[in-house]
């Protein structure tokens, strides 16, 4: 966890929450992390670890899937949120960029990102200037600028909806599954991009990614989620360094790359979960 000097810098905090879906599914159990202002925070696990959940349960969209934060508190600069509703998380900074790349098909890529503007109230100019600067992060979204986004390529509708958001001049941005789905190259695009917004605009980033190695070299600092609990956080390059992440996450051991058959069989005796 963050150290204590630290906490003034701490823009979210969650705190021992716990979901239930349903009334009756329990996903989180006593889930806690802290989003430091300015940095990238990655959420890691493997499906159904309960990264998505975490994010919903932040943005307020846990109620549309009939779910609910039961137990613990979640604040944002100090101030709990759990009584808020998606649009006031949006006009307050927090903006979340679905898993799944979801655009509205039938408008045109630049109309799908002027509709991340619909809560400003800051005039056509500084919404003109925020869509250049999207077009200077996104380049190929320039060339496609009036391409309908259906028929743009996963890679493209992946980078309309990073846009989108920033076109709603978040202070965070929650990403689901930003590689899910994308060639190798194409991911590694996408997290130079959100390095670059994180350096050069000051936007905090929480990422929820499956794919640990990408997200542990771009992040800052890093929890990893099993079955609805935080089994490990720590600095970035502290976790990439740790022989548990190396053997069960990132498919290494000191005696080299293991076969995925044998990853699968050494979570049994995972030193974290004994």
């Amino acid at each position: 966890m963050l150290d204590a000097a630290k906490t003034d810098d701490v823009l979210l905090d969650v705190n021992n929450i716990e979901v239930i879906y349903n009334h009756v599914i329990l996903v989180l159990k006593g889930v806690s992390l802290n989003v430091r202002k300015g940095g990238i925070t990655a959420l890691l696990g493997g499906n159904g670890a309960g990264k998505t959940t975490t994010l919903k349960a932040i943005s307020s969209l846990l109620r549309s899937e009939r779910g609910e934060v039961t137990k613990g508190s979640i604040t944002y600069r100090g101030a709990s949120i759990l009584d808020r509703n998606p649009a006031d998380m949006v006009k307050a900074g927090v903006i979340q960029v679905m898993e799944g790349r979801h655009c509205f098909e039938h408008l045109t890529v630049e109309e799908n990102l002027m509709t991340g503007a619909y809560t400003r109230r800051d005039g056509k100019g500084a919404i003109n200037a925020d869509l250049e600067m999207v077009y200077t992060y996104f380049p190929r979204l320039r060339e496609r600028r009036k391409s309908q986004a259906g028929y743009t390529s996963g890679g493209e509708q992946q980078m309309v909806a990073i846009g989108r958001a920033l076109m709603s001049r978040p202070e965070t941005i929650l990403l689901d599954e930003p590689s899910m789905g994308l060639a190798p190259q194409l991911v590694e695009q996408i997290f130079q991009i959100v390095k670059s917004v994180n350096e050069n605009e000051g936007v905090s980033f929480l990422l929820a990614e499956q794919n640990t190695n990408v997200a542990l070299r771009f992040a800052h600092y890093g929890y990893i989620l099993e079955s609805g609990r935080v089994v490990m956080d720590g600095p970035a390059a502290e976790l990439r360094e740790n022989p548990d992440v190396k053997e069960f996450y990132l498919g290494m051991s000191d005696k080299g790359r293991k076969s995925f058959r044998d990853v699968r069989s050494y979570r049994r005796r995972k030193r974290w979960l004994a």
